[in-house]
C-alpha cells in the first residue's frame, strides 16, 4: 500500500459522510455518560462493516472490533462523543437545537473522523494483520467515560498500543502536533469553605468576616505557585468561583471558594494539593476562623509513549510531508481523560489544526468557545492519520519502517 497517496485518497471519498454525520452530531448534542441519540448515530455510520461490538453498562460507549485477515497486535482508536453544558453562538445552519448544550470541543469531529477510519481500515481488512479497536467514547467532558468503560471490561485484554486525535480551531489547518512525555496536565477541583461569624455590615469587629479571608487566601495560592513550586514542573491553581453573602449590610457567616489545580507530575499534584490545603486553613487560623478545604481528583497527566509519538511523527511525514508536524514546545495545561487509557497503555495523542486554510489561525475563536467552528475539510488528513497509524503499528510496532 502506497501510505502517501492511498490513506489521503480514499479518506476523501468519505468527507461528504463525515461532514454529514459530523453536522448531524453537532445539530443534536448530548452531555455527560448517556448519549445514546450520538452513539446510534454512529452505529448507523458503521452498519454493514465486518466489526463486532462491545457494550457496556456503565455508559452508552462502545467499541467496534476489527480483526484482521491474520493475528497479530491490538491497537486502539479512540473518539469521544459527548458535548458541553453551554449556549452556542455561531450562527451555523446546523447549530445545537438543545438549548445548555454545545459540541465546542471538537467531538463531533472527532466521532465522525473514527468512523471514517473504521471504513477505511474494514475495506483493507484482507491486509491487516492484528485486530483494531474503535472506543467511541461519552462523557469525556469531566465524567471519567474512559475509566467507566475500561472498568466495564471494555478495553479487555488491553490493547499493545492507543492513540486519540482532537482538534485545535485554533491552529494552522491541516498541521498535527504532539510530544513525548506529559502532553496535558492533571485536572482537580479545590472546595474551600472558609467559616466565621456573621454580623452586621455596619459593625465588623463585631462579626468575623470571612470575604476578606477568602480573598487573601486567593492572592497567596498565587505567591504559593510561583515561589513554592518549580517552574520545571509547574502547576496552574485558579480560582473560578467565590461565593459569599446575601446583601449588602450583613456579614456572612461563609464564604465558598472553588478552583481548578493542573498539574505535570504525580509529586507536583500531591505537593500543591498538600500547599494549598495548609496555606488555606493557616490563614484562616490567623484570622480566628476556620477553613474546610477537600479535593475531586479529576483526570491524571496525559503522558505520551515516546515510540507512538515518533511512530504518527513518521506516518504524518509519509502521508503528507515534513511541513505537516510541528513537535509541541511545552505540554497543554489543559486535561483529557484519554489519560486513563494511556496510564495503562503505551500511546499518543495527536493534535489536528482546523483553522480555515489561508486564514489567520491565531484570531479563530479557541476550543470551549461559544463561536467555536472548524474547517471540516481537516476531517480527511484526520481520518487517514487514524488509519494509516492502525495500519503502520500492526506492521511494524514501534519499530522503524
Amino acid at each position: 500500500m502506497d501510505l502517501q497517496t492511498e490513506w489521503p485518497s480514499r479518506a476523501e471519498d468519505l468527507l461528504n459522510e463525515m461532514i454529514d454525520l459530523r453536522r448531524s452530531i453537532h445539530a443534536d448534542p448530548e452531555l455527560g455518560l448517556s448519549t445514546p441519540r450520538t452513539t446510534e448515530k454512529a452505529l448507523k455510520a458503521l452498519e454493514g462493516l465486518p466489526l463486532d461490538y462491545r457494550r457496556g453498562s456503565s455508559t452508552t460507549g462502545f467499541v467496534a472490533v476489527l480483526r484482521g485477515a491474520n493475528p497479530g497486535p491490538t491497537v486502539l482508536l479512540r473518539g469521544d462523543m459527548d458535548a458541553l453544558p453551554m449556549p452556542e453562538d455561531t450562527g451555523l445552519a446546523f447549530a445545537s437545537r438543545v438549548k445548555g448544550a454545545m459540541h465546542a470541543c471538537g467531538h463531533d469531529a472527532h466521532t465522525a473522523m473514527l468512523a471514517g477510519a473504521a471504513k477505511l481500515l474494514c475495506a483493507r481488512r484482507a491486509a491487516l494483520s492484528g485486530t483494531v479497536l474503535f472506543m467511541f467514547q461519552p462523557g469525556e467532558e469531566g465524567w471519567h467515560g474512559a475509566r467507566y468503560m475500561m472498568g466495564d471490561g471494555l478495553l479487555d485484554p488491553r490493547p499493545d498500543a492507543a492513540f486519540a486525535l482532537h482538534i485545535l480551531p485554533n491552529a494552522p489547518h491541516g498541521v498535527f502536533t504532539s510530544k513525548a512525555g506529559p502532553l496535558m496536565a492533571s485536572a482537580d477541583k479545590i472546595r474551600i469553605t472558609v467559616r466565621g461569624r456573621g454580623g452586621h455590615a455596619s459593625m465588623p469587629h463585631d462579626a468575623l468576616d470571612p470575604i476578606p479571608i477568602a480573598c487573601e487566601i486567593v492572592l497567596a495560592a498565587q505567591t504559593f505557585v510561583t515561589r513554592q513550586v518549580s517552574v520545571v514542573d509547574p502547576a496552574v491553581v485558579t480560582f473560578g468561583k467565590l461565593e459569599a453573602g446575601t446583601t449588602d449590610n450583613v456579614i456572612p457567616e461563609t464564604a465558598f471558594l472553588l478552583g481548578t489545580i493542573r498539574t505535570l507530575s504525580a509529586p507536583s499534584r500531591a505537593a500543591v494539593q498538600a500547599g494549598l490545603r495548609r496555606l488555606a486553613m493557616g490563614i484562616a487560623a490567623a484570622h480566628g476562623a476556620s477553613a474546610d478545604v477537600a479535593f475531586e481528583e479529576g483526570f491524571p497527566v496525559t503522558v505520551c509513549d515516546a515510540r507512538a509519538v515518533d511512530l504518527g511523527k513518521r506516518v504524518v511525514e509519509d502521508l503528507f510531508g515534513p511541513s505537516a508536524w510541528r513537535t509541541m514546545p511545552a505540554p497543554m495545561m489543559g486535561a483529557e481523560d484519554f489519560s486513563y487509557v494511556l496510564e495503562q497503555t503505551p500511546g499518543a495523542m495527536f493534535f489536528l489544526g482546523a483553522a480555515k486554510a489561508g486564514e489567520d489561525w491565531s484570531a479563530c475563536c479557541g476550543l470551549h468557545s461559544n463561536h467555536m467552528i472548524l474547517d471540516e475539510t481537516v476531517m480527511v488528513r484526520g481520518a487517514a492519520l487514524h488509519a494509516a497509524v492502525a495500519q503502520r503499528f500492526l506492521a511494524t510496532g514501534f519499530a522503524l519502517g
